[in-house]
């Protein structure tokens, strides 16, 4: 901290000396600026004429003040031989002084001060800031790649949970580094690049500095982003850099996070394959096939978007290891939990296990702001530690927003609210194939006027038709009630529809999940728009006969969802009555309060704290 301060004292002394130099050479070359030059004769007529004072004389030059048209300037002249001009002077009482010459060698140096000092200034622009990393205004083909090194909060695989396999993955490039003989003798080679996968949020660069912090060794992280500007070669220069960094430092560690930002297929341009982004890709290959492993050179990158990424960037000998970082499971929630919340005072009755069970879905980044929130909503709450209430409120402020009390909501409004969310609870209980309703509320959370949560038992990677077609059920249970109570609908239903729209769009096109168009694809979903190669030559995946067909399927299978909804709650016409006033009543019931009701309980029993 004191190195950084004093580094930054002498920038800012060099900086107010180049200042108050400049400042001091602009003032006396305005000085300067403002003397005339005027003839001898000139000088001695003045003289005559008492119009000058403050004669100052040397040997080179004779300096003044001269009266000019009513005006009193400063002059100078070329003195001549003249014996007489200091009893001229002395005759018309003009005041005067002599002044010793300066000869030429100062006359030199003072010439040469306004040189030197901008020489020093270009030296420091250019020269050193070349040598300073990059960092200065004229050094763009730098890599901005940043030197990760050894701290005491240096982040190791033991910060790192809930990705025990792809954590055993990156262990062997760390042995690798440790110790590259091991695996050379058998001549064997380590892949040149490791590319991590997985969705946002899953802790790829979170395991990238695990890496670095595990190596001992030097790690260079930057991002896609910072190679790409909007001078043209500048991506290419900052990506054989980076490189050229590497091979000085080996072994070594390079990361690039999101690479997509630069990694993208080539071809996306309306005017070819020569602009920048792809400038810079190019670069990129060719770095990758010019070092090997045996210098010590490791590159990992991250993405969450391999679909866009070019084939040439994943082939064997680039990106040899794709490392995929998946979605936690449960088991994996609950030591993420664990890990976020070790500088956290938790409660003894706080059951991690509980929370991770009613997670499902949730990614690294969505856990750690869960255990933030609860800590947060502790601390408002005046708690000397965290206990279950908070934790279970955090999962709906992460899931759905924070609450919005404050929003004045008429009785009207209030009670269509009640009954479009109970129309939801009622179909997810009635059908038996539906998830469990974790909470029901009608408080304003995030966008929403109210909510309802359902939170599988388990974790579940295969998803059947019929629970497809029973989570549309659902979806549209708001909509089926608006319409049986109040005889017309709401635009409460918006995001509804666009799920369930969504759902069996992907159903038919995608799963083969349509009895009409059978076991077929017609959409890639790996594939995006590219300017250059879509929009002019766009492949023709199905005919307008077919696309019919779909639009007819989807209407279809959503007016019989809808139907089925409608039909469940005109059946349990009464229960939708008692859920929605109790509802209306409490603001928010929980899953088994909503059981006890729909079984003919009365709802009164006082919620768990």
């Amino acid at each position: 901290m004191k190195k950084t301060m004093n580094k930054q004292s002498k920038s800012l002394a060099l900086w107010l000396f180049i200042i108050v130099v400049f400042v001091a050479i602009w003032t006396m070359a305005a000085e300067r600026a403002k003397e005339v030059d005027i003839g001898y004769s000139e000088f001695k007529q003045a003289v005559k004429e008492k119009r000058v004072s403050d004669v100052v004389v040397s040997q080179e030059l004779i300096t003044g003040v001269i009266q000019k048209s009513g005006n009193q300037l400063g002059f100078k002249t070329i003195p001549v031989p003249d014996p007489k001009l200091v009893e001229e002077l002395e005759n018309y009482n003009i005041k005067y002084k002599g002044r010793q010459g300066r000869g030429w060698f100062v006359e030199l140096i003072l010439a040469a001060i306004p040189w030197l000092l901008f020489l020093g200034l270009w030296y420091f622009l250019f020269f050193r800031g070349a040598s300073m990393g990059g960092k200065q205004i004229f050094s763009f083909g730098r890599s901005k790649a940043k030197l990760q090194i050894d701290r005491k909060d240096k982040i190791t695989f033991a910060n790192v949970a809930g990705v025990e396999e792809s954590k055993e993955e990156l262990k062997e490039i760390i042995q690798f580094l440790k110790d590259p003989a091991k695996f050379q003798k058998l001549g064997g080679k380590i892949p040149k690049g490791v590319l991590l996968v997985g969705a946002a949020g899953t802790g790829k660069t979170l395991l990238a500095k695990a890496v670095a912090g595990e190596a001992g060794v030097p790690f260079f992280s930057s991002s896609g982003s910072e190679f790409v500007e909007m001078f043209v070669g500048v991506g290419a220069s900052r990506v054989r850099d980076l490189f050229e960094m590497g091979k000085k430092s080996a072994p070594c560690v390079l990361f690039i996070d999101e690479i997509d930002a630069v990694g993208r297929n080539r071809g996306a341009g309306m005017g070819g394959g020569h602009d920048e982004r792809e400038q810079t890709l190019n670069q990129l290959l060719v770095e990758m096939d010019g070092f090997n492993t045996k210098e010590g050179v490791i590159l990992l990158a991250a993405t969450n978007r391999p679909d866009v990424l070019d084939a040439a960037l994943l082939r064997s000998g680039r990106f040899d290891r794709h490392i995929v970082v998946p979605v936690p499971d449960i088991k994996g929630r609950e030591e993420i939990l664990k890990v976020h919340a070790k500088n956290i005072k938790l409660s003894e009755s706080a059951d991690l296990s509980i929370i991770a069970k009613r997670t499902p879905g949730f990614v690294g980044a969505d856990l750690a702001n869960l255990i933030n929130e609860a800590a947060l909503l502790a601390a408002r709450r005046n708690k000397e530690s965290v206990e279950m209430p908070e934790l279970e409120e955090s999962i709906d402020r992460v899931m759905a927003g924070p609450e919005r009390k404050s929003r004045k909501i008429s009785d009207k409004e209030k009670k269509i609210i009640a009954y479009h969310e109970s129309g939801h609870a009622l179909v997810a209980k009635l059908i038996p194939t539906a998830e469990p309703v974790h909470k029901i509320s009608i408080i304003p959370r995030g966008m929403a006027l109210g909510y309802t949560i359902q939170l599988p038992t388990e974790d579940k990677y295969l998803t059947t038709k019929t629970e497809l077609i029973t989570e549309i059920s659902v979806l549209l249970g708001g909509r089926a009630a608006e319409k049986i109570i109040f005889n017309d609908i709401t635009t409460g239903a918006e995001n509804d529809l666009k799920k369930a729209t969504s759902i069996i769009r992907n159903m038919v096109c995608i799963y083969g999940m349509s009895e009409k168009l059978g076991n077929v694809s017609l959409r890639k979903r790996e594939d995006e728009v590219f300017l250059g190669r879509d929009i002019f030559a766009q492949e023709k995946l199905y005919s307008e006969k077919t696309a019919q067909d779909i639009d007819e399927e989807i209407k279809k299978i959503l007016d019989e969802a809808f139907n089925k909804s409608t039909e469940l709650i005109k059946n349990n016409i009464n229960k939708l009555n008692n859920l929605a006033d109790k509802l209306i009543e409490k603001e928010i019931l929980d899953g088994d309060e909503l059981s006890r009701l729909l079984n003919g309980d009365s709802g009164n029993e006082p919620r768990p704290s």
